[in-house]
């Protein structure tokens, strides 16, 4: 950190962002909060990882786009609302994908999730840095500084980010780095740089958020639990829904989060389900047998877990939810207000907007 950084100790609220440092220790953790910008200064880029595409590609075959004409919301939004798990892709005219992704989408810009937030009455946003831009996170900040304090972002980041790009993108809004170990969606899984990312970020109280599929996650629970960085988890970690909520693999999987104090995102019912009901034909049920699994969730983590909408859905094959329908899976996993509260509002708000570490 330069000279100018201070260190402010997390007090009172510091045991919710409790989790285990590489000594064990959890009883103290102090935070170093970078210096804010020069008014002026010139942002930082993280570094792409490659050259730029300059041409737009076709599609994925099959790919199937996100809902323009959406139904009525299926749910009232509490005020102040956070939809937690969102993403940007392009516009490819102006930031183009990378040249190493495994899929083209089709365009999802930031004025594109501005129609969205305000269909659904959604109050602020964290953006997701998606696989298809890889490392080049230029669409993200732009969305961010396009949507000033009612968004935070999480990037992707290597070990060759430096402590002055990490402290202009903290002033821009990022809050977390993003690693990817779903074999399909990337080319290699980054072991190596996690320690590494891990020791650059801590001072600026940010967080790692994983994905994985659950059949990987005992060859890598180790390896998270000792990176002394909060975690969030993606969409619960993918469990297989066939196998039901009291399954011994979903039981493992939260017994990592407890030994981690890892936040979980409740997201993605339609990434996961086998069964539906899908979210589409004006459908407000939705998504059952994925209900039990975020019900278990949040009745064993009230206070650190997440929603978010995953718009605009990359990958999807069996279907595309109309976002306004997909609030319907809110009121079946957190059925009373103070939990829809907790959900939408206080736990996101907490771990992004939280005023000890902004």
């Amino acid at each position: 950190m330069g000279s100018g950084a201070r260190q402010t100790q997390l007090a009172d609220v510091h045991t919710k962002l409790r989790w285990p440092l590489p000594s064990g220790n959890t009883d103290h953790i102090l935070v170093m909060v970078p210096p804010r910008l020069a008014v002026g200064q010139p942002a930082a880029r993280i570094p792409s990882g490659g050259s730029r595409v300059t041409e737009q590609s076709e599609k994925t075959a099959g790919w199937l786009d996100w809902v323009k004409d959406r139904g009525e919301p299926a749910f009232s939004l509490p005020d102040g609302a956070v939809d937690a798990h969102c993403h940007v892709f392009g516009p490819a005219a102006e930031f183009p994908f990378s040249p190493t992704r495994k899929y083209t989408p089709c365009d999802a810009g930031k004025a594109d999730l501005r129609e969205l937030r305000g269909h659904l009455g959604v109050s602020r946003n964290v953006i997701v840095q998606a696989t298809c831009h890889g490392r080049d996170n230029a669409a993200l900040l732009d969305a961010l500084d396009y949507f000033g304090d009612t968004a935070r972002g999480v990037v992707s980041a290597g070990a060759d980010v430096t402590i002055e790009q990490l402290t202009a993108i903290h002033e821009r809004g990022v809050r977390g780095v993003r690693f990817n170990f779903v074999k399909r969606l990337v080319q290699s899984q980054p072991f190596e740089e996690l320690a590494l990312v891990a020791d650059k970020i801590r001072d600026f109280g940010w967080h790692f958020v994983l994905y994985f599929e659950p059949e990987d996650l005992p060859g890598l629970e180790g390896t998270f639990a000792g990176l002394g960085v909060p975690l969030v988890i993606d969409h619960m970690g993918r469990p297989d829904v066939r196998k039901g909520a009291d399954s011994e693999e979903f039981s493992s999987f939260l017994r990592f989060v407890e030994r981690t104090n890892a936040w979980v995102k409740v997201s993605c019912p339609e990434r996961l389900t086998e069964a539906g009901p899908y979210a589409v034909d004006g459908q407000r049920e939705v998504y059952a047998d994925v209900v039990p699994f975020a019900r278990r969730v949040i009745a064993e983590f009230p206070e650190r877990t997440l929603w978010g909408t995953d718009w605009p859905h990359p990958n999807l094959r069996s279907h595309m939810p109309d976002d306004a329908l997909l609030l319907g899976y809110i009121p079946q996993i957190a059925p009373t207000a103070a939990e829809q509260q907790a959900l939408l509002v206080t736990n996101p708000m907490f771990l992004y907007w939280s005023s000890t570490v902004a």
